[in-house]
């Protein structure tokens, strides 16, 4: 089996295995090798699994005590959630991820968008309040309440940071670094998570969030989105400088031209990106909808009660 490791261990100068080829050439990236080549001894691996067992754990004390929670948060949050970043992370897109620029950019779509919004809809903080005993449960609102979070959560810092973020990593030398070395290949996993999750979790998540904007300024901002992916997309597709400098040539791989892949890896940001923003605005749409018809409701019982006051104050007020 072609280990992680293989491919993300880095010799003393600094540069991977594979950059000299010979005996260290990766074979051919096929289909077959995401399902074959999967790594489950890593610490990313450990993560999802006691993330997945909370989740779960939360969701049993609740049945116990006879409170409901929604089936299809749990199967969101576990399933295109954490399933989703295993799937990119340790099959056999993250043997490939330092070999392929398109295996990259698809794990950059998985974790800062696709992942994060599922995570955002399984309501993991909603789980935990509603679970946890008194003191963590004050320490969680404390945290989610803080100075910190508030700034970091507003939805135009966490747009900014959203958008910024790969033009940093990919039009400097810091994807080089990251290719590399292990270490910031994997904290640049984490981040891209973490970004998506700051980004999508005031604008779809279901949590407690302070500072929330309302539904218009939410679809306006996810508006704004859109066409970033493109923009990034179409830079890549049409630079004419290789991301990562000499790296991808020095792999000396005979079945993958770095240009042509180059040009896959800016396709599949662009129409990545479209399809993924138009679904999550769809998305927004309908929570959009959902809570005005709860309010209506909201709002029809209430005037349902003051009818019946007045009624009653009418009653008591006529003669016997």
């Amino acid at each position: 089996m072609l280990h992680v490791d293989s491919i993300f261990a880095a010799t003393s100068a600094g540069t991977s295995a594979f950059a000299a080829g010979g005996a260290g050439t990766p074979p051919p990236f096929t289909v077959a090798r995401v399902f074959t080549e999967w790594e489950l001894d890593s610490w990313l691996a450990l993560g999802l699994v006691v993330a997945a067992g909370l989740y779960l754990y939360g969701v049993h004390r609740l049945r116990l005590r006879g409170d409901r929670w929604p089936v299809s948060r749990t199967v969101f949050f576990l399933g295109p959630g954490l399933g989703g970043i295993a799937a990119v992370t340790l099959s056999g897109l993250g043997a490939y991820d330092t070999t392929l620029l398109s295996v990259h950019m698809v794990q950059h779509m998985v974790l800062s968008m696709i992942a994060p919004i599922f995570l955002a809809i399984g309501a993991p903080v909603t789980l935990a309040l509603r679970t946890l005993p008194v003191r963590p449960r004050k320490r969680l609102l404390a945290v989610v309440h803080s100075r910190l979070a508030r700034i970091y959560t507003f939805p135009l810092v966490a747009f900014a940071i959203f958008v910024a973020n790969p033009f940093v990593l990919y039009f400097t030398d810091l994807y080089r670094y990251t290719l590399e070395h292990a270490w910031a290949h994997e904290l640049v996993h984490a981040h891209f998570i973490a970004t998506g999750c700051v980004f999508f979790w005031p604008l779809l998540g279901l949590d407690p969030l302070p500072g929330r904007w309302p539904y218009p300024g939410r679809a306006l901002l996810m508006l704004l989105s859109v066409p970033f992916h493109t923009v990034l997309g179409l830079t890549i597709m049409q630079s004419t400088t290789l991301f990562g400098g000499d790296w991808y040539p020095s792999l000396g791989l005979t079945w993958s031209d770095p240009w042509d892949d180059q040009v896959v890896a800016g396709g599949v940001l662009w129409a990545g990106g479209e399809f993924v923003s138009v679904t999550m605005l769809a998305v927004l749409v309908v929570q959009w909808i959902k809570q005005s018809e709860r309010e209506a409701r909201r709002l029809d019982r209430e005037l349902d009660r003051q009818e019946a006051r007045e009624r009653a104050a009418a009653a008591a007020a006529e003669p016997a």
